[in-house]
């Protein structure tokens, strides 16, 4: 039986560096003069006097509150009668790989279209009056949650988006317009959802369906400046970024970062070669990401990733892995592939882990080690069970990751408060260099990892 819940608030839970910013608690609980605004690391945060309110109801409402129910918790409830279940993919009735064959939706997309053409069967369907996704905005950021009611506002919205976005002002859409919608996120936002529909009977019967997309970690808002500081120019020189170009002559998983600047010029970087481009050291992370462990959207309807293994992930045109969790979301995708609009390849939950791999080390092996340490304000209750039984140099490329994380946030404030872009950058530069050396054995730091016998894994 479970215990009664801890009374918490908001502040808690940031104090505690686990609040992802998704707003679920300013739409949930509505309270006065309360907005979700930019801290000083552009990272979206709740304000208002109601954060230092404690209750129960909040406890059970926020994604990483140690009082809220875990994903196997809400799973098991939605998806009672699921054909599979794997402790990496959660409750299931098929994966794949593949893309979408129907014109435009892989040229428009990031990967293979997936996403974008599951929701617009939604709304040719007639299942859904709208689809809640991130889109460009030129209002309180580059991109924003907002509901596409068409096709056409639908591929809009297309594209990764690797730029925080909250959840608080969609939902008071979707409260104050009666219909029956779709919400796209990442893994805690998809629980968030859950969350509240669990408490609000409004939520639980509009919003109809959750479309999941596998998560690494959320960044937040410094990337797109930084990439502006190492192409020469400003963020308020720019007013439209995008985080991965396709094109023949580059893999899927080679991305160019580009900026479109105010008077039309466009920039260019691939992420190689930018200071911070490496995904998995983690620069500009969320710090609620370090106490994650669902990684493919356990909880949602369907969830997708993209195929990073070869030969998918040398493929430009962009390759995607679904993992589908409802019954309704299998027939669907079955008579997609049937009609001939979708290209899909049954696999197995070993196929879908190992597209992943990386990023499921992080949350299960790192997730458990981190939970070990010492650590101040309220502690995360996961699925995983602390453990330091791994060998050292995992423990090492763990702590540097967690470090880079931390301080990427503060020494980018400092350039910016300073005016002295090099300050964040040369330390940048020096980090992924140690990173590196330590997880891929490149460079000087990587002929002495090798010496000291630390580098045994790329990751």
């Amino acid at each position: 039986m479970r215990s009664s819940p801890e009374a918490l608030s908001p502040r808690d839970i940031m104090g505690g560096g686990m609040c992802i910013g998704c707003g679920s608690c300013v739409a949930a609980l509505q309270p006065s003069r309360a907005a979700m605004t930019f801290d000083r690391y552009g990272q979206y945060k709740p304000q208002g006097a109601f954060t230092s309110k404690r209750s129960t109801r909040f406890a059970q409402l926020c994604p990483f509150s140690p009082s809220a129910r875990n994903e196997d918790d809400i799973s098991a409830e939605r998806l009672p009668a699921s054909t599979n279940s794997d402790n990496r993919l959660g409750r299931f009735e098929a994966a794949y790989v593949g893309a979408v064959v129907e014109p435009d939706f892989r040229s428009n997309g990031s990967s293979g279209g997936m996403v974008s053409w599951v929701a617009a069967e939604l709304l040719r369907r007639g299942l859904v009056d709208g689809i809640a996704h991130a889109k460009p905005s030129g209002e309180g950021g580059f991109f924003r949650y907002s509901i596409s009611r068409s096709l056409d506002e639908l591929h809009a919205g297309a594209k990764s988006r690797y730029y925080p976005v909250e959840l608080s002002e969609v939902l008071d859409q979707i409260r104050a317009t009666p219909g029956r919608y779709a919400v796209v996120g990442v893994p805690c936002f998809i629980k968030a959802v859950h969350l509240l529909r669990e408490q609000d009977e409004l939520f639980r019967t509009r919003i109809a369906f959750t479309l999941g997309l596998f998560c690494g970690h959320m960044k937040s808002a410094r990337l797109v400046e930084s990439f502006a500081w190492q192409t020469e120019t400003t963020i308020d020189a720019v007013s439209r970024p995008e985080y991965r170009l396709k094109g023949p002559e580059r893999p899927a998983n080679w991305y160019t970062a580009q900026l479109t600047l105010n008077n039309g010029e466009v920039r260019q970087k691939d992420w190689f070669y930018l200071a911070d481009g490496d995904w998995g050291a983690g620069f500009f992370q969320n710090s609620a990401c370090n106490w994650c462990d669902d990684v493919l959207a356990e909880t949602a309807d369907i969830s997708f990733g993209d195929a990073w293994v070869e030969p998918y992930s040398s493929d430009w045109r962009g390759t995607n892995v679904a993992v589908v969790r409802s019954p309704l979301m299998l027939e669907m995708i079955e008579a997609g592939i049937a009609e001939g609009r979708l290209d899909l390849k049954a696999v197995d939950a070993d196929y879908i882990a190992n597209t992943q791999a990386a990023g499921l080390r992080q949350r299960r092996e790192g997730l458990a080690y981190r939970l070990t340490w010492q650590k101040n304000g309220l502690r995360p209750r996961k699925r995983v069970a602390p453990s330091a039984d791994l060998p050292f140099p995992r423990k090492l490329i763990y702590r540097l990751r967690y470090d880079i994380s931390a301080w990427s946030h503060r020494l980018f404030w400092l350039s910016r408060q300073w005016k002295q872009p090099q300050l964040y950058l040369r330390w940048a530069r020096a980090s992924l260099q140690l990173y590196q050396g330590l997880s891929y054995g490149r460079g000087r730091p990587g002929v002495w990892a090798r010496k000291l016998g630390l580098t045994k894994r790329n990751d």
